[in-house]
């Protein structure tokens, strides 16, 4: 039977305002608190109609991509805030609240451009969901989070962050909305998706900013084992999610519409599993106290890369 010995707010201890965590929670309740359903997309509506066949099915498919993927996020994160409850973080749990309701609110928004642009209403979508789709969607993220119910180690919390915040965030999603903006916002349409793909990136520039402070905590506390996991896992993962970018071009070969080039999207993808690397190799210097500087200058530069992709 579980009890508790203490509660930390009324410990000597308290609350740590100081704490990266508290204060991305304190932007989390500015800045994450926005309606999906509030958005327009009367314009949509219209610009959807004008789309060529094949410009409505490369919609489709990003669009299902995206809609699966918030899905699995959401369903999976669950055991992670489980772990972090456990272990006595009340700092970093209190920010992973803010998380699961970013999580929910994002797939509300691209169902409702699925129903109500698309219209899309008893067909399956996941025929867009391709073999490298699948197996880090289907597969790696589901089982590397379920296997937190289990094995709460060190290691089994580094895998499972790798591929939620790394892979599928730091890598997948930030790839995806480069797209978005690439395709939709350099040609003036899709106004209220361009709106809520913009906020769903802010929400995601926190994310990730997490994931990279749980991972260098991580690694700051329990050393070579956890870098060591971290590296192979990324390793594993990164022809899986460079596979994603490269059978969604294929699939409109020799043309992908909007004018969409894969070697720029390659890149991007790229440069975004370096840029996730490199931040977690410095953590193998860091004390926590350089840790918690170094977390708040990640969030802000992440959330300035996604000031410049929305706003330029």
């Amino acid at each position: 039977m579980k009890t508790h010995s203490e509660f930390l707010t009324t410990s000597a201890r308290g609350l740590n305002h100081n704490h990266p965590m508290l204060k991305m929670f304190q932007k989390a309740k500015r800045l994450g608190v926005w309606d999906p359903a509030a958005i327009d997309l009367s314009q949509d509506r219209e610009h959807w109609q004008t789309f060529t066949e094949p410009q409505k099915d490369a919609t489709l498919r990003l669009i299902s991509l995206f809609q699966a993927g918030e899905e699995s996020v959401t369903l999976d994160l669950l055991p992670l805030i489980q772990v972090i409850a456990e272990e006595g973080r009340l700092e970093e749990e209190m920010y992973l609240t803010s998380f699961l309701f970013e999580e929910a609110k994002h797939v509300e928004f691209m169902n409702r451009f699925l129903t109500e642009v698309a219209e899309v209403r008893g067909e399956d979508l996941s025929r867009y969901h391709t073999p490298s789709y699948r197996a880090i969607f289907y597969e790696a993220l589901p089982q590397a989070m379920h296997r937190l119910t289990y094995d709460r180690s060190p290691v089994a919390q580094a895998e499972a962050s790798v591929v939620y915040n790394m892979i599928v965030e730091g890598v997948l999603a930030e790839t995806g909305y480069y797209g978005f903006f690439q395709a939709y916002k350099r040609q003036q349409v899709m106004p209220g998706l361009v709106q809520g793909i913009g906020k769903m990136m802010q929400d995601e520039s926190r994310h990730i900013a997490f994931g990279v402070y749980f991972l260098s905590r991580l690694i700051a506390e329990h050393g070579d084992p956890v870098w060591e996991a971290i590296q192979n896992k990324m390793n594993e993962l990164l022809p899986y999610a460079v596979g994603v970018v490269q059978e969604v071009f294929q699939a409109y070969e020799p043309e992908m519409p909007f004018g969409l080039e894969m070697d720029e999207f390659m890149n991007y993808a790229m440069t975004q599993f370096m840029r996730r690397e490199n931040r977690l190799a410095r953590a193998r210097t860091l004390t926590l106290e350089q840790l918690y500087q170094e977390t708040e200058q990640a969030e802000a530069e992440a959330a300035e890369l996604t000031r410049g992709i929305v706003e330029g």
